[in-house]
């Protein structure tokens, strides 16, 4: 007997579409056990990783240690007396390739400090792979994504302070210059930069919490220079004038 027209474009579009159903199926399997994962922290619950994990899992927090898996389900503990704490996944993209998939998400996390409420965000990319016993995680890194940190407002005259002209070679210099409630530093062939004050001496550009500029001062209180500190590295620069 002939198949129906109807069956056979049916069957067409079956076959067109397995590989985008096959997606979604990974993406809800992977988001499950993401969050099954997550949900896992707070409470140190190590039987949760022990099955999620691969046997060959290397985990990258945030401060750069990467660990086994053995490591890893060892420092795995509820959170102090306290704290309590949630993490939620906010974002979530897969790469899908088969027998492995690439996850990055980003997750909200929630915490209660001692009465103080706490909300910071974390980017994870996760490697997964398929064997006979379902998805298990063989790579995370970790990191925390950083915010700008609260101002505070000085006065003119402490912001004038600052004014003047700073030597890092030679051939480069820059100026700082007070303006309303912001320094601006200006450097040949680069766009003005805006700082701002975290504490007195210590400012940072709006966009970039991993860098500060922190300045020097003398025995007398004299501004003598200041430093660009990034990742805890200084670039120095003596004031000239």
């Amino acid at each position: 007997m002939p198949v129906a027209p109807r069956l056979l474009a049916a069957l067409a579009c079956a076959t067109v579409l397995s590989p985008a159903a096959a997606q979604t199926s990974t993406e809800t399997e992977l988001r499950r056990l993401t969050q099954e994962n997550l949900d896992a922290i707070a409470p140190g619950l190590v039987e949760v990783w022990q099955r999620n994990a691969h046997e060959r899992l290397v985990h990258v927090d945030e401060n750069g240690i990467a660990r086994n898996k053995a490591d890893f389900l060892a420092e795995l503990k509820p959170l102090p007396a306290g704290l309590v704490g949630s993490l939620a996944i906010d974002r979530f993209a897969v790469t899908d390739l088969g027998d492995t998939a690439v996850v990055t998400h980003e997750d909200l996390e929630t915490l209660d400090y001692h009465g103080q409420t706490l909300r910071s965000r974390w980017r994870q990319t996760d490697t997964w792979v398929r064997g006979g016993d379902g998805w298990k995680l063989v790579g995370e890194q970790v990191l925390a994504l950083q915010t700008d940190p609260p101002t505070v407002a000085l006065t003119s005259a402490q912001l004038c302070g600052y004014n003047g002209t700073y030597r890092l070679t030679d051939k480069i210099r820059a100026t700082l210059r007070c303006d309303t409630g912001v320094l601006i530093g200006e450097r040949e062939g680069r766009a003005p930069t805006s700082y701002r004050a975290e504490i007195a001496d210590v400012f940072f550009a709006p966009g970039q919490p991993r860098t500060r500029r922190i300045f020097q001062r003398d025995a007398q209180g004299r501004i003598v220079g200041f430093v660009d500190r990034r990742e805890g590295l200084d670039i120095r620069w003596t004031r000239v004038k």
